[in-house]
């Protein structure tokens, strides 16, 4: 009697814990493991190509430019290009750096006077001295400056001093060329020491520009660094793309209404364009921006 009487109490006893907010204490269950923040994604740069465009300075560091077509001082008389800064693609810009680095050892530097250009800059080249003998016709096909792997350069001090060298820039005289029996011995001796180093590091000259250097890497050619405008023939029928900025210049070809072309260089009333494989200058007027349904 006594034992229910106890196991009663302690059931009365609980039962008013109960009610008051009380009771046994659980045991302690284990916190939750705090949910862990996702690792971040690592921005992934691309590995640099040989193709890609680079600007030759970053590159190489000690190289000097003077880059002619930027300023008046080239034989058009008036600027070119709309920057000084020199581009190459960057399998041809490595090479011109052990370039670079063989002369330092000699206490030379190289100086750059041209590099990478745009198709529309050899077009202007061209307006300004139509001739074969001194400028490549970009009708024929553009020159290989427009791929990146061809560039004009000269020999200079560590300081930047010009040495003795067969010509200056653009020469078109019988001292531009690679027979240099017709020079001092300095400035001989200066031109051979390039041609050595150019054509050890995988480059190939021109005969008749003994500035002039070609990658033995082709590349295709680059007409400009940012993507080039579309836009669309505007017209009844087709519209002319002629050889020159001018209305009475031969007709070279034509694009139908709503062909797509490539907008290389305004100039007026015309525009440099691209339709296909073909360049010429159009209309401007008869240009849109949006396509033509």
């Amino acid at each position: 009697m006594r034992r229910r009487t106890a196991a009663a109490l302690a059931a009365a006893i609980l039962l008013l814990l109960s009610a008051c907010g009380e009771g046994p204490i659980p045991s302690e269950a284990p916190a939750p493991s705090p949910t862990a923040a996702p690792e971040p994604t690592p921005d992934v740069t691309p590995e640099p190509l040989p193709e890609d465009m680079v600007p030759v300075e970053e590159l190489i560091p000690g190289i000097y430019t003077d880059v002619r077509y930027a300023s008046a001082d080239n034989f058009t008389g008036e600027a070119v290009y709309d920057s000084a800064e020199v581009y190459l693609r960057r399998g041809t810009a490595e090479k011109l750096a052990g370039v670079q680095a063989r002369l330092e050892d000699e206490g030379l530097s190289l100086l750059i006077w041209d590099g990478w250009r745009p198709v529309a800059a050899q077009f202007a080249l061209w307006r300004a001295c139509p001739d074969p003998a001194y400028v490549s016709d970009p009708f024929g096909g553009v020159t290989n400056h427009c791929r990146g792997n061809t560039l004009d350069l000269t020999l200079v001090t560590l300081e930047g001093e010009p040495v003795e060298m067969p010509s200056g820039f653009d020469d078109f005289s019988a001292l531009a060329d690679r027979d240099y029996s017709d020079l001092g011995p300095a400035a001989a001796a200066n031109a051979r020491l390039l041609e050595a180093a150019m054509e050890a590091a995988g480059f190939s000259g021109y005969y008749y520009e003994w500035w002039h250097y070609t990658d033995c890497v082709d590349y295709p050619v680059c007409e400009a660094l940012g993507e080039p405008e579309a836009v669309f023939a505007d017209c009844v029928e087709f519209i002319s793309l002629r050889s020159a900025p001018d209305v009475s210049a031969p007709v070279l070809a034509e694009a139908t209404r709503g062909a797509r072309l490539i907008l290389l260089d305004e100039l007026g009333d015309f525009s440099l364009v691209r339709c296909g494989e073909q360049y010429g200058y159009a209309l401007s007027a008869y240009l849109s921006d949006k396509p033509i349904v």
